[in-house]
């Protein structure tokens, strides 16, 4: 065997204060890879339909991906994975930055937290001399992210990486996320409220510190393979290096790919241009920021110098963030959207689901499902950024109708009545990420069967439909972003292929940049030794996606539950790059079914 992962990982208990190390079978590592692919693994064979998420027999399965650690681009991530407190499905949360490469370094591929400790508690991880222990974290406890990050690095070590929860996770808010990096470069595993379970278990936080390095199968090869693929894919991202993921706001209004208030709306090119990345290259950027191992630097740090959110500083808000609290709210001041931003990653939040959550009950107050009085007193208008505001804390400790808001626009709406389900819009009780599956087909038939529930990332397929021809995987199907048919196929094809990227810790945004299978192959065999193909990584891809649908299947998920919202099904656009589409999802679906 090769050293390029651990080998083992941590099982710990809470309920009994205990931990044990468990080896890791090779055989396992090649047919399930790491990350979220060895956690679904496990969960399989571990899993009890009858156990409710936050229940302390819910285990909490946090792994590195094959690559993680190493100088493989992106070579980062880690996954965190369970039963999802927002949906109850499978859920998977990806995590970037530095956290998953010191987990290596402290010698192991992941941890699988079970039971609840009496009293809060963070784990310390100590690498350098083997420790693991479990600390007191009560005087911990109601700290936001930022100040939890510089509290542990004092009591343990300054150098330090914490992944923790912030007010959020404790109060368990439903789409609660785990968050690390501080204020410099904050990175979430935010998806299907990963934060939430671990406030069930009274865990603060995970804080790790290593100086172990990986090994390679031939590291004169491996550091060529990186080398070529490095140039390659800056070259190919200059635009995400320069203005981040916020670079694509303009583009997705002007293809009809944009949320607007509430998915109503067709086209807003002025609100657009004035939240975009562009603008945050003129107004309020301050730096780059990048993760481990990253050629991209896609991160961008700013600072409000003036106005009423002067004094906002932090890693910036990124393209689902400004299409939410922008968008989707008809909220064009970028400077609030900043505040916004800055306020979920202290709180310990799920931008996505908790834009999603306030611009439904802006709706539900423009139709009268809400009054003031519900409203903790605030104007629920269109725009209204201080009304915004408030609500995000609301939420983060359940006050008032933030206490409705945190379980999820799905449970808000099954209380508010049946009006308010038709513009509660969600999949499999995850809220829809910003791009619109009216703009792409085949993002309309991902959405319906991706495993955790509405999730951009489990297929990417819209990227095509900008331009974005990856070698190998691009074109290989018959791609027409208006056109229904044939786009079945085209979305379980790609999903096929970015399954693999948790499960080996890339970033999927070097996919964008044109890593495609051969290439991704290459990482992998020269780093361990494989001799995968492209078919290969296309092979596990596909054995990891079904590997989780048969877990949901055991939770309950049906065929049933691959549809979408009317909204998207019934009203198309009424402006735009995408005005008067609609999907034909039975279609599709029938195409995907026989396809897999």
């Amino acid at each position: 065997m090769t050293y390029v992962y651990a080998g083992q990982y941590l099982r710990v208990d809470l309920s009994t204060g205990t931990w044990e190390v468990v080896p890791l079978a090779d055989e396992d590592v090649r047919r399930y890879l790491l990350g979220s692919g060895y956690a679904a693994y496990l969960y399989y064979r571990e899993m009890n339909p009858d156990v409710e998420p936050l229940d302390p027999r819910s285990a909490l399965y946090v792994f590195n991906g094959l690559l993680s650690g190493t100088f493989a681009p992106t070579g980062c991530r880690s996954s965190w994975c369970g039963r999802s407190p927002l949906t109850g499905i499978w859920n998977e949360a990806n995590m970037g930055g530095h956290w998953g490469a010191e987990l290596r370094f402290a010698g192991y591929d992941g941890i699988v937290v079970t039971g609840r400790a009496a009293e809060p508690v963070y784990l310390w991880i100590d690498g350098r001399d083997g420790t693991v222990t479990l600390r007191p974290a009560s005087h911990l406890w109601g700290l936001d992210h930022f100040a939890t990050y510089e509290a542990i690095g004092r009591e343990t070590d300054p150098k330090a990486v914490v992944a923790c929860i912030g007010p959020a996770g404790e109060h368990l808010v439903r789409f609660a996320a785990v968050v690390t990096g501080g204020q410099a470069h904050s990175r979430t595993a935010g998806r299907g409220g990963m934060g939430a379970l671990m406030g069930s278990k009274n865990l603060k936080a995970i804080a790790v510190r290593g100086q172990e390095r990986p090994t390679y199968h031939d590291v004169a090869t491996f550091r060529q393979v990186v080398k070529e693929s490095n140039q390659s894919i800056k070259e190919n991202s200059l635009s995400m290096s320069k203005l981040g993921t916020p670079g694509g706001v303009i583009g997705a209004e002007k293809v009809g790919d944009f949320p607007l208030g509430n998915w109503r709306e067709g086209s807003r090119p002025d609100l657009a241009a004035q939240i975009s990345g562009q603008r945050i290259a003129e107004t309020i950027f301050v730096k780059h920021t990048f993760c481990f191992a990253c050629p991209i630097g896609c991160g961008k740090y700013v600072e409000v110098k003036e106005g009423p959110y002067a004094g906002v500083s932090g890693h910036g808000p990124e393209y689902e963030t400004l299409a939410g609290f922008g968008g989707m709210l008809l909220n064009d001041d970028l400077n609030s959207i900043a505040a916004l931003n800055d306020l979920c990653n202290r709180y310990g939040m799920d931008t996505i689901s908790t834009s999603s959550v306030i611009a439904f009950a802006f709706e539900a107050y423009e139709r009268g499902l809400l009054r003031r009085e519900d409203a903790d007193g605030l104007e629920l208008t269109w725009g209204n950024a201080e009304a915004a505001l408030a609500l995000v804390k609301h939420i983060a400790y359940r006050e008032g109708l933030g206490d409705l808001l945190a379980d999820g626009v799905r449970a808000a709406a099954r209380r508010l009545g049946p009006e308010a389900e038709r513009f509660a819009l969600h999949v499999k009780g995850l809220e829809m990420p910003y791009h619109d599956p009216r703009a792409f087909m085949s993002m309309a038939v991902n959405y319906a069967t991706a495993n955790r529930g509405a999730c951009h990332m489990e297929a990417c397929a819209y990227w095509e439909g900008y331009g974005v021809k990856v070698p190998g995987l691009a074109g290989a199907l018959p791609y027409e972003k208006h056109d229904s048919r044939g786009q079945g196929r085209v979305a379980a094809h790609y999903q096929n292929y970015v399954a693999t990227y948790n499960p080996l810790g890339l970033c999927k945004f070097i996919i964008k940049g044109l890593a495609g299978p051969d290439m991704t192959a290459s990482l992998v065999n020269a780093a361990l030794g494989w001799g995968w193909t492209a078919a290969d990584v296309f092979l596990a891809g596909e054995r990891l996606f079904n590997l989780k649908r048969l877990i949901n299947l055991r939770l309950g998920v049906t065929r049933a539950d691959d549809t979408l919202p009317e909204r998207f099904l019934k009203e198309p656009r009424p402006a735009g790059g995408a005005a008067g589409v609609l999907p034909d999802l039975a279609l599709m679906l029938a195409e995907y079914y026989d396809y897999r």
